[in-house]
């Protein structure tokens, strides 16, 4: 089997003498430029003919590239806004929606986030400097007209937005005080003046503002998964607890939405339960349990004048199954046909519209509109595929086995059909398999587009989308099974599961390969460090190599939940468990070839960790490439690199896994 890594034209190794290590925004130390390393170049990339069959790996990203993102409706519901990176970053558009040409407000850096500003005459955005998080706050005219910087960025101020105070004042979350504990803070768009209104200790994040501009609903993290609800006095910062369970819950993830006449707001909890339930929060009462569904309840939204309908989706094995409930009456309404996926959703104020951002493994992106008064139902935004076949991609099949201790493990996986294999030359008894893991750690493998996932089904290969232990979707008692001591049996689950398909005939569990991205790619490097001999490669993107020193150095954002997940660092007993523990110290099990790669700018996890891991591999004559990107963050936003990396990545997991061509 051959394992080198075959040459591509669009590559720059970069080699620099000695260890000179250059600064850059974000991350802790900068980046060590004395490590060999491949860097992207502007050179253009051909992505092969419409049409044919396997396509080009760029077609699929371009595919998801042209998807819209996070669509939200005007307040009157006439107007659609959604993120598009069509252009090769994630930019705000909008269009009419009943349908109609878009039209581009933003052209600066990639946007981060956007909320239509109350009266829908403007927009608020926010973008940062290549992925460094430390946002600025811009307003632009919907006429696309007029923009102005509201609040500039700060350094050393991470910034989470919450919502609209009135039409020109605004509440969020931000770390500029001290740069780790994120303060409560209202501020006038109009001036730029911020005012504190509360300090925070660690995570403290204003989720939504009531109707009269009173108060915020705000959420202290407890984990990755769970949180603490808080009512907020935007006037005195005074502070009433909601909820904080001796048994952490979720309250704020699954939105919230509050009745317009002020008398409390809508959410999904999983407070009392294993799953998250429709409920209903009274001031000065309590919590009122709504509607008590076998999945958790996402996406929670009040739609019309008065918020006569409750929309919210269930997140049934992965996939979201929408409802809507007129409050006048209380009927359901019927569903209209929507293309089956993850969904997002948003509503007007003022208007009985619905919007829903729906992303399928054959919908990259597309936004269906849905009149709830009339039922009359649109679609303004239907995603490109970039001349893929849409008969050629594979619809995922949810796998179920057993861990070793019992414990009840799901997946995606998704089969090469005939067609594929016998061009791929692996139809000789079953495919090899590639694992994609996610991070989070409390993130969930769902049905969403994905690019890479259908290229390498296309080649011939299986791919297993792993749900370990700590995955979010499954209930409270699931998602807690790997927190801090247990943290390194979800690790074991990736070689059960491995073990479990390959003696069910599914794949072929000797030639398998891993890859991961961020806590995915902490995944990758302790499962081939600790438990050797099963995999036969890895790819560990922007991954941790010490949790000591990752713990140490996180972002703001992790250190408020990182307590829970992993335990407190600053305590001896952490620091001993994780120097015994991390992939680091156990590298020499290593025995595989592993392409690593990392953003210079990531706030979240420094490029030391990945530097580590390359010279430990390194040093013992075990094939390391390493692909740095010097203008991203954690992750790759930009196209082109994304179009860089990816073809990468497939052409050395097909070179280990199938033979280089």
């Amino acid at each position: 089997m051959k394992r080198t890594l075959p040459l591509l034209s669009l590559w720059v190794l970069v080699l620099s003498p000695g260890v000179a290590r250059a600064q850059v925004a974000g991350g802790e130390s900068g980046y060590d430029a004395g490590i060999e390393a491949v860097e992207p170049t502007d050179e253009q990339v051909a992505v092969g003919l419409a049409g044919a069959d396997p396509a080009d790996i760029g077609r699929y990203l371009i595919a998801e590239s042209g998807a819209a993102r996070g669509a939200q409706l005007s307040p009157d519901g006439s107007t659609l806004a959604f993120l598009w990176a069509v252009t090769g970053e994630p930019q705000l558009w909008i269009q009419p929606a009943t349908g109609g040409q878009p039209q581009r407000l933003t052209y600066g850096s990639g946007v981060t986030f956007f909320r239509w500003a109350p009266g829908g005459q403007a927009l608020l955005y926010g973008a940062d400097d290549d992925g460094d998080e430390q946002e600025a706050y811009f307003v632009v005219r919907a006429s696309g007209a007029d923009e102005r910087r509201a609040l500039p960025a700060v350094s050393g101020g991470f910034r989470a937005f919450g919502d609209f105070v009135s039409a020109d004042r605004v509440a969020y979350a931000s770390t500029e005080r001290n740069g780790l504990d994120f303060d409560l803070y209202v501020a006038d768009l109009s001036d730029g003046e911020a005012r504190l209104v509360r300090e925070g200790r660690f995570g403290m994040f204003v989720r939504s503002v009531s109707p009269d501009g009173q108060y915020a609903v705000v959420a202290e993290t407890v984990g990755e998964d769970s949180d603490n609800l808080y009512l907020l006095d935007l006037a005195t910062g005074g502070l009433d607890t909601l909820s904080a369970p001796d048994r952490r819950a979720s309250h704020a993830g699954g939105g919230i939405a509050w009745d317009p006449d002020g008398s409390g707001f809508y959410l999904a909890t999983n407070r009392d339960r294993d799953v998250a339930a429709l409920t209903f929060y009274r001031l000065g009462e309590g919590f009122e349990t709504v509607e008590a569904p076998a999945g958790d309840v996402e996406g929670v939204h009040l739609c019309g004048r008065g918020g006569r309908y409750l929309a919210w989706t269930v997140n049934d094995g992965g996939y979201s199954r929408l409802q809507v409930r007129d409050r006048e009456g209380g009927a359901a309404l019927d569903m209209p046909d929507l293309p089956e996926g993850v969904y997002g959703l948003d509503c007007g104020t003022g208007s009985p519209r619905l919007a829903v951002t729906v992303s399928g493994w054959r919908t990259p992106g597309d936004v269906v509109v849905w009149d709830l008064g009339t039922g009359d139902v649109h679609r303004p935004f239907r995603s490109d595929l970039a001349g893929l076949d849409p008969s050629r991609l594979v619809r995922p099949e949810s796998v179920t086995m057993p861990a070793r201790d019992g414990v009840q493990l799901q997946g995606l996986l998704y089969l090469p059909d005939a067609t594929s294999r016998a061009a791929a030359g692996t139809d000789d008894g079953p495919p090899p398999v590639v694992f994609f893991v996610h991070g989070g750690p409390t993130s969930q493998s769902r049905p969403g587009f994905d690019p890479v996932v259908q290229y390498h089904v296309d080649r011939g290969l299986a791919v297993f989308e792993p749900n370990v232990r700590g995955s979010s979707g499954f209930g409270h008692t699931y998602v807690t099974l790997d927190d801090q001591e247990r943290r390194l049996d979800s690790v074991r689950d990736l070689v059960d599961m491995l073990e479990w398909l390959g003696d069910a005939g599914l794949v072929d569990a000797d030639r398998a390969a891993v890859v991961g991205g961020s806590y995915g790619g902490y995944a990758v490097n302790a499962v081939l460090a600790a438990y050797p001999g099963h995999f036969v490669a890895g790819a560990s993107l922007y991954g941790v190599a010490d949790w000591v020193t990752a713990l140490d150095v996180a972002s703001p954002a992790l250190k408020a939940s990182d307590r829970i997940e992993y335990g407190d660092i600053s305590e001896p007993r952490w620091r001993a468990f994780y120097g015994e523990n991390s992939p680091v110290r156990q590298a020499d099990g290593i025995d595989v070839p592993v392409l690593y790669s990392h953003g210079a700018r990531d706030p979240r996890i420094d490029i030391a960790e990945t530097e580590t891991m390359v010279r430990s591999l390194r040093s013992r004559g075990v094939e390391a490439p390493f692909v740095r990107f010097l203008d991203e963050g954690h992750g790759w936003r930009k196209l082109s690199n994304r179009l860089f990396y990816y073809r990468y990545q497939a052409a050395f997991l097909e070179g280990v896994l199938v033979g280089a061509e």
